[in-house]
C-alpha cells in the first residue's frame, strides 16, 4: 500500500530538515583535527596539573605535572611527576606518545610500561600556551593544566565553562592542590596522605 503524495512529500521534507539539523550541529562545533594545529614545539615543557576528574591512578596526588619533551617530530617522552602528600617524597611515571597523523598535533596515543595505551586529545590551547584543555576521548576524563601552579580564581572558573563547552562533565572536575596552602580549601581534592 503506498502513501499519498503530499504524504510522502511530508516526511521527505522532514527527513531533510532532520538531516540538516544534524549537519549544522555537527558544522558548529569544530572537530579538533580542522581548529589551529597545536605548536608541538611550544607545547613542550612543564604543565602543571590544575584540575582534573579524579581516576584511581592520580586520586590523592599534590604538586603533579607533566613534562614533555619532543623526540622526533611525532614523538613526546612524557615525564608525570606527583607526590601523595606534600611530606611524602616526589615519584614519577615515564611513558612515550606519539602524535596520531592529521589531527594537527591534537591527537596523541601515550604507552605506558611501554604496552598499555591511552588517549589524550588537546581541546584547546591558550594563546600564549600558557593553559590547555586536555581530555580523554570516549572516557570521561579530563585536565586542565597551567605553566604556573597557582591559577587565579577567575581563569579557572572561565576555563571550566570552555571544558563544559567541549563536552566534558565539568562537574567532576577537582582541583589538584599544587602548594600546601591549597590543602582543605573549598574545590580541591584531599592529599592521599595528610
Amino acid at each position: 500500500m503506498s502513501m499519498p503524495r503530499p504524504v510522502r512529500t511530508f516526511f521527505r521534507v522532514v527527513i531533510a530538515g532532520v538531516a540538516l539539523l544534524v549537519l549544522a550541529a555537527c558544522a558548529s562545533q569544530p572537530t579538533v583535527a580542522t581548529r589551529n594545529a597545536v605548536d608541538l614545539p611550544r607545547f613542550m615543557g612543564t604543565w602543571h596539573v590544575i584540575a582534573h576528574i579524579p581516576y584511581f591512578a592520580e586520586r590523592g596526588h599534590v604538586a603533579s605535572r607533566e613534562e614533555y619533551t619532543l623526540r622526533d617530530s611525532d614523538k613526546i617522552a612524557v615525564r608525570y611527576v606527583y607526590q601523595e602528600g606534600f611530606n611524602e617524597p616526589v615519584q614519577e611515571l615515564e611513558s612515550r606518545g606519539s602524535v596520531k597523523a592529521g589531527t594537527g598535533n591534537r591527537e596523541w596515543t601515550l604507552r605506558f610500561y611501554a604496552v598499555i595505551p591511552a588517549k589524550l586529545r588537546i581541546l584547546e590551547v591558550a594563546p600564549d600556551y600558557s593553559w590547555a584543555l586536555i581530555d580523554y576521548p570516549g572516557r570521561d576524563m579530563g585536565w586542565i593544566f597551567g605553566r604556573e601552579p597557582v591559577m587565579d580564581d577567575a581563569l579557572y572558573a572561565e576555563l571550566v565553562k570552555k571544558m563544559r563547552d567541549h563536552g566534558v562533565n565539568a562537574r567532576q572536575l577537582v582541583r589538584v592542590p599544587q602548594v600546601p596552602e591549597q590543602v582543605g580549601k573549598e574545590g580541591f581534592a584531599p592529599p592521599k596522605v595528610p
